[in-house]
């Protein structure tokens, strides 16, 4: 069996757990495929096997790799999904990070994790991903996010207005900072920070959320994830910014702007207690009222 790894940066204080990560994956008889960026990082730190090889694009994530493992935060978990793309491989996230609700299983995990894959013991959970389409070349070939798209204002530029469509009707004009469109998955992110609901994994629905909307009865929208979403903007400033997920991009306030379902879905791997509600309670602290 062999398994992707993929972290952004190695600090110190990681040392002993990523060294129990490596030995556990030896013990499992799982063959490591280290991105190369973190491979320099860690190899003269962490011991590792002689004949250890190393990927540095997606192109190189062979058939023969059945999981990539996300050592990091969630944004580092978000990294890997410009990776895998279409591919099918299963993503498992481990939190060296801070929350960690997307990458669930804590280090102290790591052990477990490293079994349940082994072993087989594991869950998958399938998540959509958000596609756009523009009137110019936008993210190179990866289009898609697992969070949100969301368009911005630039800098200090005045609010914008944000024409919105679904499938060609016009839905609404917001006078914003910006506008979001999210999956189920991103639902507990951004959107969820500018007051959007949250929306189960499995909901089949896209959230629209406005940012700071200068009109305070406009509210988020839950909308089907089969509609078609495109955008027009007016602005003062001549351009604007776009973003998926953590990568964006600076572009004319002309573009045309449309998102949609991505062709194809992720897999995220979770050990068996580790639900969709418990890490609601247990990350976001949902309903604790400590006067119980």
């Amino acid at each position: 069996m062999k398994a992707a790894i993929y972290s952004r940066v190695f600090e110190d204080e990681q040392q002993k757990d990523v060294q129990l990560f490596f030995d556990e994956l030896s013990v499992q008889k799982i063959e490591p495929v280290i991105f190369q960026h973190f491979f320099e990082q860690i190899r003269t730190t962490v011991h590792l096997p002689a004949d250890t090889k190393t990927f540095s694009r997606s192109e190189e994530l062979t058939d023969d790799i059945e999981f990539i493992i996300s050592l990091g935060g969630d944004g580092t978990l978000l990294d890997t999904i410009t990776l895998v793309r279409d591919k099918k491989i299963s993503i498992m996230g481990v939190n060296f990070g801070r929350l960690g609700f997307l990458a669930s299983i804590g280090r102290e995990e790591v052990q477990k994790a490293v079994k349940a894959i082994a072993q087989r013991t594991y869950l998958t959970d399938t998540r959509t991903l958000i596609h756009v389409d523009a009137s110019i070349p936008l993210f190179g070939n990866v289009p898609y996010a697992l969070n949100e798209f969301s368009i911005h204002k630039r800098d200090v530029a005045s609010m914008i207005k944000i024409h919105t469509y679904l499938n060609g009707e016009f839905l609404n004009t917001y006078w914003a900072d910006g506008l979001l469109v999210a999956t189920p998955t991103g639902s507990t992110g951004y959107s969820l920070s500018c007051n959007g609901p949250v929306v189960f994994p499995d909901s089949g629905s896209f959230v629209i959320t406005p940012v700071a909307p200068h009109n305070l009865n406009v509210r988020p929208i839950i909308v089907p994830d089969n509609n078609v979403i495109s955008f027009e903007i007016e602005s003062r400033a001549d351009q604007i910014i776009c973003a998926l997920d953590s990568r964006r991009e600076i572009v004319s306030k002309d573009v045309q702007l449309a998102v949609k379902k991505e062709s194809f879905e992720v897999s995220l791997v979770r050990l068996s207690e580790n639900n969709f509600l418990q890490t609601l309670r247990n990350k976001l602290t949902w309903g604790l009222d400590k006067r119980n």
